[in-house]
């Protein structure tokens, strides 16, 4: 299969040019996405089925590949049903298989989304020769549908088919989670933003269940992120089980020496239980290090390196009064560090970041479970050019 694919990349919107970077690093260009046009967290591209398999695997910070089919009007329900039984439903689903479909509509003669997703059923089914059970909305990362996402902005209606399945932040490493958990896609594009080199240390003194801290560490002993997981496209029957071989064929074995000090610590003795037992499910286990201590007692474990942390900021986890005194502990243990650590973080007002006593930039803001939060840089440390 060598025809070349019209897909858009789902990702964080505010974090869309690390999602651009890592493109350019497969060797991705990006093209203006036809399912909708320079929408936030929304990239676009053509690719082969062996890269659309390959993103789905290497793919740190995108949310979902998914495969976009040509657009066309509809401004009736016949309309839509006719036009869309049109579509190659046969190379993405079985005949009778269930599919589960989102629907949204702006300024359209079709605004009832119940409607339009029976109707886009009912074209599956003609094109198939037999009904396709509509599975119930939910949760979009429950296995067992192929998931149909279906747009119609002035009549013009794009219907993209999902080729991740669950959701790509779902490694399958984290089975415990500390409080206010932050996604793994979103702990990798912290790492990506704040330029961290993986030859130098990285320490997150809230680390909670270890997210940060894994993800630098996959990035730095090159596994690829979707490794040990299963996606969408390989239940397709147009699933090309040689292409997938050669694209797994091309990861190189895990780095497992030679790796700079990687810790995480936390004061809750149960978060640092699970970013153990996670580090080891992600098969870094040996590669990282954790444990039980508050700020006040953080070390810097080489003389130069990164922090990247994700602390307490009230809205997700109670600070209580001491909140404040949080965040100048913070700052005084920073300062300490010395001008070669590169100190981030991400909160979800300015006022917290102001409570470190140090300088700081904004690096990028986006939605942190569906908060609006801002990752900063702190202190005056010499950036990476």
């Amino acid at each position: 299969m060598s025809e070349l694919l019209p897909i858009s990349i789902v990702c964080t919107p505010g974090l869309e040019h690390l999602t651009r970077a890592e493109l350019r690093g497969l060797g991705v260009a990006e093209e203006r996405s036809t399912e909708g046009l320079a929408e936030p967290g929304l990239l676009g591209a053509q690719v082969t089925h062996a890269t659309l398999y390959a993103l789905n695997l290497h793919l740190r910070t995108a949310a979902r590949v998914r495969i976009n089919t040509e657009p066309f009007l509809a401004a009736a329900f016949s309309e839509l049903r006719k036009k869309a039984a049109r579509l190659p439903w046969s190379a993405y689903l079985a005949p009778g298989a269930p599919v589960r479909i989102k629907v949204t509509t702006h300024g359209s003669a079709l605004y009832h989304k119940k409607g339009i997703a029976e109707r886009v059923a009912g074209a599956i089914s003609d094109a198939l020769g037999k009904p396709s059970p509509l599975a119930e909305p939910g949760d979009e990362d429950e296995a067992g549908a192929l998931q149909v996402f279906v747009r119609i902005v002035r009549n013009r209606c794009t219907i993209a088919i999902d080729s991740s399945g669950a959701h790509l932040h779902r490694r399958g490493y984290r089975q415990q989670v500390a409080k206010a958990p932050l996604r793994e896609t979103l702990a990798a594009s912290l790492v990506l933003a704040a330029g961290w080199d993986p030859a130098a240390a990285l320490a997150d003194p809230f680390c909670g269940s270890g997210t940060i801290v894994i993800e630098a560490a996959l990035l730095a002993a090159g596994i690829p992120p979707g490794a040990t997981r299963r996606f969408a496209f390989m239940d397709w029957p147009s699933f090309d089980a040689a292409a997938w071989r050669s694209v797994l064929a091309t990861v190189p074995p895990p780095r497992r020496t030679g790796l700079p000090p990687l810790l995480g610590s936390d004061r809750d003795a149960g978060a640092v239980a699970a970013a153990e037992a996670n580090a080891a499910r992600a098969g870094v286990g040996d590669l990282v290090r954790f444990t039980c201590q508050s700020i006040s007692d953080f070390t810097a474990p080489a003389p130069s390196g990164w922090i990247i942390t994700n602390p307490p900021y009230g809205e997700r986890v109670r600070g209580g009064p001491d909140l404040r005194n949080l965040y100048a502990r913070m700052g005084s243990v920073w300062r300490t560090l010395g001008p070669l650590w590169h100190t981030y973080l991400v909160t979800s007002s300015p006022r917290w970041a102001g409570h470190l006593g140090l300088p700081v930039t904004r690096v990028a803001s986006f939605l942190n479970g569906g908060l609006p939060v801002t990752f900063y840089r702190a202190g005056g440390a010499v950036e990476p050019s």
